[in-house]
């Protein structure tokens, strides 16, 4: 982001006479306080807020002081330094005080080529610098062709006004729309990926204006203006072209070409026979006599027409806003166009986008028909499972309870055999007891006493056995 002098210019630099203005801008003559030096201050209004359509965005005013703090050529004006306040940038510059190019020659009662060469000549280094450093100016036109002073034979050209200038990065695709209509390339006619290029064009019809006094593209309306521009419909008429050269002629032909690829870079045009020639542009029956005089009489002509286009103060201030006006324009009509290009193609994919939608929302309540079908089915299965799982549960319950009486009979059960148990061992150690009293009574061992002995105890074994099982096999059959 650039970053200008918070301060203010009034402090530094005498204010004088106004120079000129455009739309948001004004250009006055001011000499700084240090050295006496005099410069031309061009005070930008600056644009409030992004809705706001008065002003220059700070975006498009940083990039013109980026691009010219860059630059430094004799043909191209120099930037000396920058200040802001709340409503301006003031953009301190090179003091050119000679006056347009073209309003220099109308003055003049004739032209040579090799003079016209000259001041070409001069453009082309201005614009090779600039084409070096891939930077496009967009904006060459007659008026932005300033003289340093023209109180010398062959004055020094100032190329001015970089406020539409861009550096064009490899690989990134810049359109846009804008320019002076009568001067720009059929690329920014068509909104176009621009270049270099457009500056060649420009030059092309430089060129064309400043031999010929006429404009090759010019129509009664803009529209037919910008038709005759994408068309390239132009000729050489002989009313205008009868004292030309060939070369002349060759040279602007090659650079008013619709492809770029094929218009002339800024390279072949320095090199080209014509500029290159150095008086040599003659037929060489030619060449012994003085060199060939354009009229400037057209040139005059179109001059006085450029300023009889003001509004009737006559201006230079009004012309600018004029002009801006035009331009502005021409961008919304340009804009117009691409709406109605935009509707139709929206037109289309709304049409699109509602078959699709069609053909979606058919799939989508099929699916949703078939998704409801296997969510009733999981939903009957889900019911099912848990009828089931009740069942289950229910029985597992049951099972538990009929567990649960098992193991309490068979408690019971347990203490009862346990208390039979302890009544027949008492029984039999009772009868035990008797038997051995009775024997001991009876002193006979093995007579009738041993007998009897073994007699009473196969007895009590067999009724104790038949007693534990008959009353297990009693409880077992609840």
């Amino acid at each position: 982001m650039e970053t200008f002098k918070q301060q203010k210019v009034e402090d530094f630099y005498d204010i004088g006479e106004e120079l000129g203005s455009g739309q948001f801008a004004i250009v006055k003559k001011c000499r700084e306080k240090s050295t006496g030096l005099e410069y031309a201050a061009k005070f930008i209004k600056k644009r409030q807020s992004r809705a706001s359509r008065r002003g220059v965005c700070r975006e498009e005013i940083e990039r013109e002081v980026s691009i010219l703090r860059q630059v430094l050529h004799p043909n191209i004006i120099t930037l000396h330094d920058v200040y802001e306040n709340r409503t301006d940038v003031v953009l301190i510059l090179e003091l050119v005080s000679g006056g347009e190019l073209f309003d220099f020659l109308a003055q003049k009662e004739s032209l040579s080529e090799e003079e016209a060469t000259s001041f070409i000549k001069q453009i082309l280094d201005g614009v090779n610098y600039l084409h070096t450093k891939k930077i496009a100016h967009f904006d060459l036109k007659v008026k932005n062709i300033m003289l340093l002073d023209k109180n010398i034979p062959i004055p020094h050209i100032k190329l001015i006004d970089f406020g539409l200038a861009h550096e064009i990065e490899d690989g990134v695709e810049f359109k846009n729309i804008f320019g002076t209509p009568e001067f720009v390339a059929p690329e920014i006619v068509n909104y176009e990926p621009l270049g270099l290029e457009a500056d060649m064009w420009s030059i092309g019809v430089i060129t064309y204006i400043l031999l010929s006094g006429a404009s090759p593209f010019l129509g009664d309306t803009k529209q037919e203006t910008l038709a005759n521009i994408t068309a390239v419909s132009y000729d050489f008429d002989e009313e205008f072209f009868s004292q030309t050269s060939e070369l002349a002629k060759d040279f602007i032909r090659k650079l008013l070409v619709k492809e770029t690829r094929k218009r002339l870079t800024i390279q072949e045009a320095l090199r080209h026979p014509w500029i290159t020639s150095e008086g040599e542009v003659r037929a060489p029956e030619q060449r012994k006599t003085q060199p060939t005089q354009l009229k400037t009489k057209r040139l005059r002509e179109y001059t006085l027409k450029c300023h009889s286009s003001m509004p009737p103060n006559n201006t230079y201030v009004n012309f600018e806003r004029f002009a801006r006006v035009v331009e502005d324009m021409a961008q919304v009509d340009q804009g117009c166009r691409a709406l109605v290009g935009a509707r139709d193609t929206l037109q289309d994919d709304v049409e699109t986008l509602v078959s699709i939608f069609n053909e979606k929302e058919a799939w989508y309540r099929e699916e949703n028909e078939s998704a409801r079908h296997n969510l009733s089915q999981l939903r009957y299965e889900f019911r099912k499972l848990e009828s089931l799982k009740k069942l289950l549960r229910e029985d597992i319950q049951a099972t538990g309870a009929s567990f649960g009486g098992v193991a309490r009979k068979l408690d019971h059960l347990h203490t009862q055999f346990e208390a039979l148990r302890q009544e027949l061992s008492a029984d039999l150690q009772w009868m035990q007891e008797v038997m051995i009293s009775f024997h001991l009574e009876s002193g006979d061992t093995d007579g009738l006493g041993a007998m009897f002995h073994q007699d009473a105890s196969d007895s009590l074994s067999e009724l104790l056995s038949r007693s534990h099982t008959e009353e297990v096999l009693a409880s077992l059959k609840l």
